[in-house]
């Protein structure tokens, strides 16, 4: 099941909101402990000039809990520094949650959107719809979302295709940058290729790298573009044991994630200290997106001697994406 199936199936059986989280048998829940005190530090976008907090906030975090736990949890991430917000329509009613939750810091918050159209007609229906949800008269960032496979760039790029609705957008203000986020080593690279983009959003984490090549390559072009590297999945491990009942899958996460506090801590530390990535979207569930943010406050480059343990744990863990799966 991918995640777009992931997110549809849970919203109708509701299990998004479910109580306790559980993986591989055992309770996890992060200890106590004090919450950081300095912000969460900002890097470059690439060429843009802009600068992002190095923790994203993912819309999954509100879909699908009421509004007053929304505007909490978001006025949270704002006060410890969290400025980059990305939501998409496929989110099921995140974008209705975020936008009256972000309102009163729409001015000091770099938001970033996305489509899953892939002609110009329905993009810019969809643009506009997410404009309305989020109450806003612009996104800093408009990306293609999820590009699987090098045959939807024809469409992307041919006549009335997505791309003349990214353009027109751009030039008609409502969007300020331009961006598509991807689970496919050789689409990313093609669509780099086949045009400008300011900024990709792209999986990134121990175990892709190391077990299955799937990405070094990815952050590599980027930076030789001059690209602005965002990154998903930095808390991810693998597929969900087959043995495992999908009752017992965390809430909100399509894969298994890393274990809190230790590994999930060691796995968004690695993420964050690839050389020239900008900023991390940790998974949706908020205890992960919790632990997210005190790792982000209190950052430090991950060690020689931690990266080897970290990579250890890899073991015969089954990577969510492969080379060539996607083409």
């Amino acid at each position: 099941m991918d995640r777009r199936d992931f997110l549809k199936e849970s919203l109708e059986k509701g299990t998004l909101v479910a109580a306790g989280l559980v993986t591989s048998g055992k309770l996890l829940a992060a200890p106590p402990e004090k919450t950081p005190t300095k912000t969460v530090a900002r890097r470059p976008l690439g060429k843009t000039g802009e600068h992002l907090s190095i923790l994203g906030f993912g819309g999954i975090v509100v879909m699908s809990v009421e509004q007053s736990s929304a505007n909490n949890i978001v006025a949270e991430a704002v006060d410890r520094g969290i400025n980059y917000f990305d939501v998409s329509p496929d989110h099921g009613d995140a974008e209705e949650r975020l936008g009256p939750a972000l309102q009163p810091y729409r001015s000091r918050s770099f938001l970033a959107c996305k489509t899953n159209f892939r002609d110009k007609a329905g993009t810019m229906a969809d643009l506009d719809n997410s404009l309305k949800h989020l109450r806003t008269d612009h996104f800093d960032l408009y990306q293609h979302h999820a590009l699987t496979k090098t045959a939807e760039l024809d469409q992307v790029f041919g006549p009335n295709g997505a791309m003349e609705a990214f353009v027109a957008a751009q030039k008609a203000g409502k969007v300020r940058y331009l961006g598509f986020s991807c689970h496919s080593v050789e689409t990313a690279i093609a669509a780099m290729d086949r045009a400008h983009f300011d900024t990709i959003l792209f999986p990134t984490n121990f175990v892709l790298f190391s077990k299955a090549n799937f990405g070094p390559q990815v952050l590599d072009h980027a930076r030789a573009k001059g690209m602005g590297y965002l990154a998903i999945k930095a808390m991810a491990k693998g597929k969900y044991p087959a043995s495992l009942p999908e009752a017992r899958h965390t809430p909100k996460c399509w894969y298994e994630p890393c274990e809190l506090p230790e590994e999930a801590s060691l796995a968004l530390r690695w993420t964050l200290s690839r050389p020239y990535l900008t900023a991390a979207i940790p998974p949706g569930n908020p205890e992960w997106f919790r632990r997210a943010m005190d790792v982000a406050q209190s950052f430090q480059p991950i060690s020689e001697d931690e990266t080897k343990a970290l990579l250890a744990r890899a073991g015969n863990i089954e990577p969510i994406f492969r080379l060539g799966n996607n083409v």
